[in-house]
């Protein structure tokens, strides 16, 4: 009898990569297989697109050199359904595999679904093959001192809008978004947001929601047109259908609801992560982010092993810990928070939070390597509650 526990991954991305290394170290003792699928061979930094689409030059890393000598099994493909009573999934339509556990870590995507004219007008940040593309188009704007608008003030808006700006001095670029940038900050991170982005010359458009994506403009709600020559869409999260497509419990927005260890509420041998788990904590919900999502990845991998070796794993408890921006490579702000995302009292900017930043980036990687070893340190803090006393002092460099 084939007594072979069967774990499926679907998804390369932060979370899939440390969860399934993290595993293959773990059990290396018992009779296990692990395969990941994802449909790129290449490992793609999502906390970096903005510096590509910049025009910046990144390392190009393979899953199969990032996964060798761990014993895990890697197949490029896309998973196109999953059948939860027949425990199999079936990646390209042709190739089915079964499994005694799957784990969800398909991650989020830009949604230019939501106004006319995005998906056909607008470029995203999803994968670097477009933002390489939309690279190679911004510099043929910006020779022609053309314009930019850059849609969604959310942290990678802000980031894209400062790094294009800050690569590309000549161009003119517009930040459009709803709310203020840096909303989730506090005053004085805030404050020194906005005077970042007037040095590198960054027009805002506040306060109007965008109504359509036209090939050289953006209309917004009172009718005002911003042009642009090229167009960015940073607003909007979409997950993939895949889940709610076969039956699995998922929230409004399609991700897979969780208990509180991150099992699905509707089939127990499936487990979500990151973008992809709709996480409800004492203090709230969690949102999509890398810092949020490889706490779920490092915590799944000991749970199933606690449960191989017939344990009960404990629930799930994160809290955040900060708010990294990068305004181009020489400058930034952090801003420090409570466990429930809300700003705390402390902020760090210019070169030293530009390399805060830069440290935040890079960590992955050298935290795959590690996990090859030990177990990651990816956990900032337990998260039970957020309060007044929850707060982090880091020293001299922290301004207040």
């Amino acid at each position: 009898m084939n007594t072979e526990h069967r774990i499926v991954i679907l998804g390369a991305g932060y979370t899939g990569l440390l969860t399934a290394m993290t595993l293959a170290r773990r059990t290396r003792a018992l009779n296990m297989r692990i395969t990941l699928v994802n449909p790129s061979a290449r490992f793609t930094e999502r906390l970096r697109m903005h510096q590509i689409a910049a025009g910046q030059e990144l390392p190009d890393h393979r899953i199969t050199d990032i996964l060798s000598g761990t014993g895990v099994e890697f197949v490029q493909g896309w998973a196109t359904s999953i059948d939860p009573t027949a425990h199999q999934v079936m990646v390209d339509d042709t190739m089915t595999l079964p499994y005694d556990e799957l784990i969800y870590a398909l991650g989020s995507s830009t949604d230019t679904s939501i106004v006319p004219g995005a998906a056909d007008h607008a470029w995203t940040l999803n994968d670097p093959k477009t933002a390489h593309r939309f690279a190679e188009r911004l510099n043929v704007v910006a020779a022609q001192g053309g314009t930019v608008a850059v849609c969604g003030a959310g942290l990678t808006g802000i980031e894209a809008a400062a790094e294009i700006a800050a690569d590309h001095p000549g161009l003119r670029v517009t930040l459009i978004s709803n709310a203020e940038p840096g909303a989730m900050m506090g005053d004085k991170a805030r404050a020194y947001l906005h005077r970042a982005l007037d040095r590198l010359g960054v027009t805002r458009e506040i306060g109007q929601a965008v109504t359509k994506v036209l090939p050289e403009a953006v209309e917004l709600a009172d009718g005002t047109l911003i042009p642009a020559d090229l167009t960015l869409w940073t607003t909007g999260v979409r997950v993939s259908p895949l889940a709610a497509q076969a039956g699995i419990d998922t929230d409004a927005r399609g991700r897979i609801v969780v208990d509180e260890t991150l099992r699905s509420v509707s089939h127990p041998n499936i487990r979500a992560i990151g973008d992809a788990a709709s996480i409800r904590l004492p203090w709230g919900q969690i949102h999509g982010t890398c810092q949020s999502g490889m706490p779920t990845a490092a915590y799944t991998a000991a749970a199933i092993v606690r449960q191989l070796r017939g344990k009960q794993p404990k629930p799930f408890r994160f809290g955040y810990f900060h708010q990294p921006v990068s305004l181009g490579r020489t400058d930034g702000v952090i801003q420090f928070t409570r466990s429930d995302d809300t700003p705390g009292r402390f902020y760090l900017t210019g070169r030293l939070a530009a390399a805060y930043k830069e440290s935040v980036s890079a960590s992955p990687l050298p935290m795959f390597r590690l996990s090859r070893r030990m177990n990651p340190p990816v956990k900032l803090r337990a998260g039970r509650q957020a309060s007044t006393q929850d707060r982090v002092v880091l020293g001299k460099p922290v301004h207040h």
